[in-house]
C-alpha cells in the first residue's frame, strides 16, 4: 500500500498530532486551536477536519498577512525558504506549534 503525503491525509488525522505536541510539552488545545485562528482564520471548533490536509489550507478562511514573519527550521527546513507555497503554509503552523512546545509565550508566538 503507497504512503499517503501530508496534503493527502485527512486533516483529522494530522491535526490531533500537533494537539498532541504541545500537550506533551504542557500546552493546552485552547492554544493550539488559538495559533491556528490565528494563522488559517479557522474557528477549530467548528472547522471540518474531514477534509484533506491540503484542501484545510486551501480552503482556509484568511490566511494572516503577518505569516510572512514566521521565521525558523521545521525537520531542518528553513519555513522561509520553503517553495511549495502550500507546503510553507503547513509548516508554518507546524513551526507555530513547535514554538509553543518550547514554551515561547503565546502572544510572542503570534506575532
Amino acid at each position: 500500500m503507497p504512503r499517503k503525503t501530508v496534503f493527502e491525509m485527512k486533516a483529522s488525522q494530522v491535526y490531533p498530532l500537533l494537539v498532541q505536541k504541545a500537550e506533551r510539552k504542557g500546552r493546552s488545545r485552547a492554544e493550539v486551536d488559538r495559533v491556528t485562528a490565528w494563522l488559517t482564520g479557522y474557528d477549530m471548533a467548528a472547522a471540518d477536519l474531514d477534509v484533506t490536509w491540503a484542501e484545510f489550507f486551501e480552503h482556509a478562511p484568511h490566511m494572516n498577512p503577518r505569516a510572512s514573519l514566521i521565521k525558523g527550521s521545521v525537520c531542518g527546513v528553513k519555513v522561509e525558504e520553503i517553495e511549495d507555497p502550500l507546503m510553507q503554509k503547513i509548516r508554518w503552523l507546524d513551526k507555530l506549534v513547535d514554538e509553543l512546545a518550547k514554551g515561547k509565550p503565546l502572544d510572542k508566538v503570534l506575532r
